[in-house]
């Protein structure tokens, strides 16, 4: 906890690391003119709850969407268009590595800087632990035909987050991905990468208050993505005042660097408004 209350900070002179980074992402990625063609995808989009009824506001938002990844990923003379009543046509030329391709396009990418709740630091501190270990058993039983075994794993993990979502509100307004200018993978000194962050004038102004609220209370920020905690910071008392300026943070999580550089090209692109299923996949010469 205290390593990444570390990491929580400003980012005021990482422009050029920023730009150096993002010049090399491709190159990480392992993105490059494949003489093999195409890779072809056909996505279809996800009735919710929330959105029962796929319009075309929702083709276009994800059509938006799926153009900001594939620009993050330095795909050249990609083609995307929308077919049908809800699915979307992606070609993707040169592509070595199309289940990355896959991942980056698919995930949902919602972001949210939430609280926690008051008193609730020793639950927090035990969910963790416990996912801790589940995830070590999954790791475990990917080498397992137990199938019972697999399932209730997953099961207990999707508890464990739910339980640890809980222990957490949203500010008002929401503190979402939308109010980002820019995310991107870095390295730190240990060999990990973090996702740095810049929010917008707004988005600043949020976390600003989000950071004055919850210095030196030893309550967490949750990074949360999807739902999910993928970070815990707390705040340093000597933000009481001010809280935290500038507009920059760092999402620690000892991320690889293909996940962080994927996560930062995902933020960057934006929120899918919907999920989405991939329906078939193919190369073409």
């Amino acid at each position: 906890m205290q390593k990444q209350s570390s990491l929580l900070a400003l980012i005021s002179t990482q422009v050029v690391v920023a730009m150096t980074l993002s010049s090399c992402i491709p190159a990480l990625l392992g993105q490059s003119q494949d003489p093999r063609g195409s890779y072809q995808l056909i996505i279809e989009l996800q009735k919710t709850p929330e959105i029962p009824q796929i319009t075309e506001r929702e083709l276009e938002a994800v059509k938006k969407v799926i153009e900001g990844r594939i620009n993050g990923l330095g795909i050249s003379k990609p083609v995307i268009k929308i077919v049908g009543a809800d699915q979307i046509l992606v070609q993707l030329p040169g592509v070595k590595d199309p289940e990355q391709a896959e991942r980056v396009l698919g995930a949902t990418a919602q972001l949210e800087f939430r609280t926690q709740k008051p008193n609730t630091e020793t639950q927090l501190l035990a969910f963790q632990a416990s996912r801790a270990e589940l995830k070590g058993k999954q790791k475990e039983l990917r080498k397992s035909t137990d199938k019972a075994a697999i399932v209730k794993n997953q099961e207990d993990l999707q508890k464990n987050n739910q339980a640890i979502a809980e222990l957490f509100e949203t500010t008002n307004p929401p503190l979402t991905g939308k109010y980002l200018k820019n995310a991107y993978g870095e390295p730190t000194q240990d060999n990990n990468w973090n996702v740095a962050i810049r929010f917008d004038q707004k988005g600043g102004e949020l976390f600003t208050q989000l950071t004055k609220n919850l210095a030196g209370t030893g309550r967490s920020i949750g990074v949360f993505l999807d739902n999910k905690l993928i970070s815990a910071p707390s705040v340093g008392i000597e933000f009481a005042a001010t809280g935290i300026t500038g507009g920059s943070a760092v999402i620690t999580g000892r991320f690889t660097a293909q996940q962080a550089n994927d996560l930062g090209i995902q933020l960057r692109g934006g929120a899918l408004p919907v999920p989405i299923k991939i329906l078939s996949r193919k190369r073409e010469s």
